[in-house]
């Protein structure tokens, strides 16, 4: 405990940490302020009672199933009608939808390989299309609200005007448009200026946002008439310290791949002839090298199956594929995140490219030729260690429902048991701690610089 609290004042002494960390959470309060201003033609007030109207008739689970994912996003925003409704989540389909481009149009592979100058470039592209995404999401957006609600006539003073109108959608389009560019800007500035990665961030920000709520409702029932009492919540909660405590391990398991670096050095005694000497690495392959992508992937096609309940609403296996509890729902979300992180793996893990460098730096997998048959042991390596971290990935997915059929009563708490959620706060709260330990120890060393420099000028 005395170490941690000394590593905090580490943190707090050093003023570049410092400042970077108070304009993190300066720009995170204006994101998690703007999710709470509404949209202009809609009362705020109103929408909270809709809401809560439509879960007490059984619309939670659906709502849950079609706008859960994007609403933890958001922070309840898009559940809300937020001028922020949109959230962040435009800026990453754009981002995913340019990476798999990149495959296939050679002017955006040439970008990925000109540097800082192509990058540019690419984020260029990606906020222009990012503005696209948002147009094409916004009037669905307004769409679905305006159908779920509407049939209460109770709750049409919701509206401030006709929410089927031009009046009401042209400006809401554009509101909705420049909030989720508003939430890039911020995600942006939080990457230069403050600590970590501003987008991930935003991510998980909205994502914690619901936590104490959900909490609460799990509190409340447990404790209530029909609880299993407070000991329960004490078995909850050392149950869901433990995934997280998996989820980690997922998140940092690697595959060690030994390889050996041939350098030249002249020989001591004399000698002019040259030796050859080894020093040996190692290449890390992350277990889980798809990261939550195949997850999001595989929940954004899962919105298929629901719609289908449209064109035959009688049909009880089609309406399971709208409950993310359902076994249909959950049988097919393992089997896309099975299929998306081998096809995330294959195409964001270059391998030719990583035989090709180590054969251009003298660097060699033992017994292994370098080259193409470098190329095939890598590949074949990754294969076989990405169907277990697959595997582990579908559990976390469909851990939710799983401890919300055993003993967690309510849905919202069961969310942060396993899911996108869970993974994506557990990644981003590890990439946000290692670049804090990389100021510290390069304050460190600077400190020992100094000191160096000071004794040599007094001597």
């Amino acid at each position: 405990m005395k170490g941690f609290i000394q590593t905090l004042k580490n943190i707090w002494s050093l003023q570049e940490l410092r400042d970077k960390i108070i304009v993190t959470l300066s720009l995170i309060l204006v994101y998690r302020f703007a999710s709470y201003i509404s949209l202009p033609a809609i009362n705020m007030a109103e929408v909270g009672n809709l809401l809560d109207h439509f879960q007490k008739q059984g619309g939670g689970k659906q709502a849950a199933g079609l706008l859960g994912l994007l609403s933890s996003f958001t922070g309840g925003a898009f559940s809300h009608a937020s001028i922020m409704a949109l959230g962040i989540m435009p800026y990453i389909s754009a981002s995913i939808i340019v990476q798999l481009m990149g495959m296939a149009i050679p002017y955006l592979q040439k970008l990925q390989k000109d540097g800082e100058s192509g990058r540019k470039t690419l984020n260029q592209i990606t906020r222009w299309l990012t503005i696209g995404v948002c147009l094409v999401q916004a009037p669905f957006y307004l769409g679905t609200i305006t159908q779920v609600f509407l049939p209460y006539e109770q709750f049409r003073s919701a509206y401030y005007i006709d929410p089927q109108s031009i009046a009401f959608y042209v400006p809401s389009v554009v509101i909705l448009v420049a909030g989720s560019i508003f939430a890039m800007w911020l995600g942006e500035k939080i990457t230069d200026k403050g600590i970590g990665n501003g987008i991930s961030i935003l991510i998980m920000v909205g994502i914690l946002a619901g936590l104490p709520t959900a909490f609460l409702q799990e509190f409340t029932t447990q404790t209530g008439n029909g609880g299993l009492g407070s000991i329960m919540i004490l078995i909850e909660v050392l149950f869901w310290l433990v995934v997280i405590l998996l989820a980690i391990v997922l998140s940092v398991a690697v595959r060690k791949i030994p390889i050996q670096y041939v350098s030249r050095a002249h020989a001591t005694g004399g000698s002019n002839r040259n030796l050859l000497q080894g020093a040996r690495q190692w290449i890390p392959l992350k277990v889980n090298a798809s990261g939550v992508m195949p997850l999001i992937f595989a929940q954004a096609l899962m919105f298929v199956p629901g719609l289908l309940t449209k064109f035959d609403d009688t049909n009880t296996f089609l309406a399971g594929f709208k409950n993310p509890f359902s076994w249909q729902y959950n049988v097919l979300l393992v089997i896309l995140i099975i299929i998306f992180s081998y096809f995330y793996t294959a195409i964001t893990i270059p391998v030719n490219q990583m035989a090709d460098d180590l054969k251009r730096n003298g660097g060699l997998i033992p017994k292994v030729r370098p080259g193409q048959e470098t190329a095939n042991y890598l590949d074949d390596i990754l294969s076989k260690i990405t169907l277990p971290g697959a595997f582990f990935l579908s559990i976390f997915a469909i851990l939710p429902a799983l401890v919300h059929g055993g003993f967690v009563q309510t849905e919202g708490f069961s969310h942060f048991f396993g899911g996108t959620s869970l993974l994506i706060m557990v990644g981003v709260i590890l990439d946000t701690v290692q670049q804090i330990n990389t100021y510290l120890l390069n304050h460190h060393y600077d400190g020992l610089m100094q000191s160096k420099l000071s004794r040599t000028s007094n001597l």
